[in-house]
């Protein structure tokens, strides 16, 4: 049986880190067969970073759909990142790939500038790339890996943000992932949850402090959402029940999350800074 976004429940499963779509059961829907576009993008440039899977490639899929040239960032998933390069160029747009690890400022740096290098301007920035583990105690949490974690999720969007303001003219869009575990924070993520408040709080702060330049920048909120971070950093039994605490009584897809990027990205969102938007099954954030 399918549940109401159409895919079948998820089974206790495992993955190495950072984690494969191709082994993931079932396959998350990242929009696919269902995203259609309408030309909300059209002529503007994206760097999405993490765009190689989950809700990146489902952002990836629905600014092309909507008539934006990419550049997607990843760390090392190859395989992952030129499926979604693939099915983004079918769109008719112009895709970018470029791996490295973004925890690296001057990694940052090329990224923006070979964005406007080969497609010619940069309008859109989305943060979105993120290292998650989860600990049952602070003991196990090495020094080095909290390190790692503040470095991808919240020094990584400042170092991309500072490159590529310069370049962002009025009317740029800078748009972070964020998480329900900004406002309701797990213990067993504690790394993780601790950088995605300051993300929550950096895009206010950023949101103010480029107003003047016009450059907007707002942040979404996932709840539990079916990506390779899951089966890759959870336990098989948390994997199973994962989303299952929701409203909705079930884990989001990728794809779900497309539209509030879209709204973010284009004119409709023309008034929004400063914004969080929660998309979380129903999980509140007060």
């Amino acid at each position: 049986m399918s549940n109401e976004s159409g895919t079948p429940p998820i089974q206790a499963q495992q993955q190495d880190p950072p984690g494969h779509t191709y082994l993931m059961q079932p396959v998350p829907d990242h929009g696919e067969a269902s995203y259609r576009g309408s030309g909300k993008l059209e002529g503007k440039v994206a760097l999405i970073t993490g765009g190689d899977s989950g809700i990146g490639r489902a952002v990836a899929i629905a600014f092309a759909r909507e008539g934006a040239d990419l550049l997607i960032s990843y760390l090392d998933e190859h395989d992952d990142a030129q499926d979604t390069a693939t099915v983004a160029r079918e769109a008719g747009r112009r895709v970018v790939t470029m791996a490295g690890d973004i925890t690296d400022e001057a990694h940052c740096q090329r990224l923006v500038q070979r964005t406007v290098d080969e497609l010619g301007r940069i309008d859109i920035l989305v943060n979105n790339a993120a290292f998650q583990r989860s600990y049952d105690s602070i003991e196990e949490i090495a020094s080095g890996e909290w390190d790692v974690t503040l470095r991808t999720n919240i020094y990584a969007p400042f170092y991309l943000a500072k490159a590529a303001v310069p370049h962002l003219q009025s009317g740029g869009s800078i748009i972070n992932t964020t998480s329900i575990q900004s406002k309701d924070p797990s213990g067993n993520l504690l790394a993780y949850a601790t950088t995605k408040g300051a993300i929550s709080n950096f895009t206010v702060g950023l949101a103010e402090m480029l107003g003047s330049k016009g450059i907007r920048v707002n942040a979404v909120a996932p709840g539990p959402i079916w990506t390779p971070l899951i089966p890759s950093t959870l336990p098989p039994d948390k994997v199973r029940d994962f989303g299952k605490n929701t409203a909705l009584g079930r884990v989001g897809q990728p794809a779900e999350l497309a539209g509030a990027f879209v709204l973010l990205a284009s004119g409709e969102g023309s008034y929004m800074t400063g914004a969080i938007i929660p998309v979380t099954g129903g999980r509140a954030m007060l």
